[in-house]
């Protein structure tokens, strides 16, 4: 990471921003219940075939994504280089090991404390954690943005923009064809599906996301979809930039935005939306959505100007995957490092539910306010760095 201390804030399209900031605020809220057996169904993911709030929030950022890699490669004017080529490769390795890392994290907190009761020294039980690299997830949140932003930044540099839709439609086309000769659209728990076939082969079932579950929700299959998924907001991004007028802006946003939806409702029928498999379906109505969403944002901010109620989610917007990695961070360390309490040992996580939720707030209450309380310390975090102009990049 690099950490740029600036002495004003840089030229910004402020409805990004905030939308930016509601989807890194939303990530970080469904991510951190009190309990994962007491959320408030829109707080949840569709089981299999459907759409929730919930599985709103990492597409919208992913969309959010492909315009920002739009407006970002646009200094460079998308002409190969090998400072374009090596930033991309850059920053892709630095995300993608991000994501490693709090993976490996988590699984060494778990398998330190899975080892208690053997018959084993402290320094044996902590080494036998840290080097669990057997079991630790490849795939997760950090590295799918890794490689969606390096193949959408790859192609933004060495295609002409015109092809981009139609390695979009292709790629949706291929992947829908894939899932239906494949057996991809059964129930998750299918080993013949392809997607849990290619994941399988090529990672091992051992690296896949919880051994119980036959399905990755980010597996290396359905990160193609996620491509085009991705470079539907670098088209996005284009017209943005190159529109002036926010007028135009929004009802080129409305226009678009409305057909994908749409489209992505109606076919539907022959093809589900599906968040754990990324169906192409799923990118539509998503993208349709983030994009109707975006329009309605700069109408409220950029044009009719009622900006003091977005200030709580531009402190997330403007360090966004920083503010996601402490979120995720600091409400996992929350829920798996123990303390001594009580006679024994407990998390932080544990202590706040046994002492707050349970005797005193209803449960599906209680794991939502915990939600909020990690939720806004993460914000106090990005707001210190707001107010600092502190900006972290990665």
């Amino acid at each position: 990471m690099d950490t740029l201390i600036q002495p004003k804030q840089s030229s910004r399209i402020l409805a990004l921003d905030i939308l930016r900031g509601i989807t890194i605020a939303g990530m970080i809220l469904v991510n951190n219940p009190g309990s994962w057996s007491t959320i408030y169904e829109p707080l949840k993911h569709a089981d299999w075939h459907g759409l929730t709030p919930t599985d709103l929030v990492f597409p919208f950022f992913m969309f959010i994504m492909g315009i920002s890699t739009y407006v970002s490669m646009k200094k460079f004017n998308f002409a190969f280089s090998k400072t374009l080529l090596f930033k991309i490769i850059k920053r892709t390795i630095i995300i993608f090991l991000i994501g490693l890392a709090m993976a490996w994290c988590f699984l060494s907190i778990g398998t330190y404390y899975s080892l208690g009761e053997e018959n084993l020294s402290i320094g044996s039980r902590l080494l036998k954690a840290i080097t669990n690299f057997e079991n630790i997830r490849i795939m997760g949140v950090m590295q799918r943005l890794a490689l969606t932003y390096c193949a959408t930044a790859l192609i933004g540099m060495l295609v002409k923009h015109k092809y981009i839709p139609h390695i979009i439609i292709g790629t949706l086309i291929g992947y829908y064809l894939i899932l239906v000769f494949g057996d991809g659209f059964a129930a998750e728990d299918n080993t013949n599906s392809i997607v849990y076939i290619v994941d399988k082969a090529i990672l091992g079932t051992s690296h896949l996301y919880r051994k119980g579950q036959i399905v990755d929700p980010e597996g290396l299959l359905s990160t193609l979809p996620a491509i085009a998924h991705v470079l539907i907001g670098f088209c996005c991004g284009k017209f943005i930039v190159e529109t002036k007028d926010n007028h135009q802006r929004i009802e080129k946003l409305f226009i678009i935005g409305a057909i994908m939806t749409f489209a992505g409702f109606l076919f539907s029928y022959g093809c589900p939306i599906n968040k754990k498999i990324w169906t192409p379906t799923f990118v539509l109505a998503t993208c349709g959505l983030a994009s109707l969403l975006l329009a309605l944002l700069i109408w409220i901010i950029d044009i009719k100007g009622y900006k003091k109620w977005s200030r709580f989610f531009e402190s997330f917007g403007v360090n966004p995957l920083f503010i996601y990695v402490f979120g995720g961070l600091f409400g996992g360390l929350l829920g798996t490092l123990r303390i001594p309490y009580d006679g024994g040992t407990s998390t932080l996580k544990g202590i706040f539910l046994n002492n707050i939720v349970t005797p005193y707030l209803d449960p599906y209450f209680g794991s939502l306010i915990y939600a909020i309380l990690v939720v806004s310390i993460s914000w106090l975090v990005g707001y210190i760095l707001y107010k600092k102009k502190i900006y972290i990049k990665i």
